[in-house]
């Protein structure tokens, strides 16, 4: 059996992301995804999902698209991330998304 069939799967929301998996997506998407680059599935509730693929060295993970993870990888700056606790998976939001109260653009 070959080590890629191994993989954990992990499907994860932008809310969710580590620095870790925010920083590979930036890696493997420097320049943002195109619509190739997208997997759609169905979840377990028959729901449609897009994400993005990106693996590490024990799990495949597909990161749900979204309007937000899109702006989060433009600004991306792995300076704004060095204070985060990296095994909390709750530490990520993009600083620039999060301060000023979200003057949201409907986006979502």
């Amino acid at each position: 059996m070959n080590k890629k069939d191994n993989l954990k799967r992990v499907i994860v929301d932008f809310k969710k992301l580590t620095p870790e998996i925010l920083a590979l997506l930036v890696e493997k998407y420097p320049d943002g995804y195109d619509d190739d680059q997208i997997i759609s599935f169905r979840n377990a509730s028959n729901e449609v999902v897009e994400a993005v693929e990106v693996t590490t060295e024990d799990t495949k993970y597909l990161v749900k698209v979204s309007t937000k993870l899109a702006v989060t990888m433009e600004n991306y700056d792995e300076d704004d991330y060095e204070d985060f606790d990296n095994d909390d998976p709750e530490a990520v939001q993009d600083p620039d998304l999060t301060s000023d109260d979200d003057a949201s653009d409907g986006d979502d």
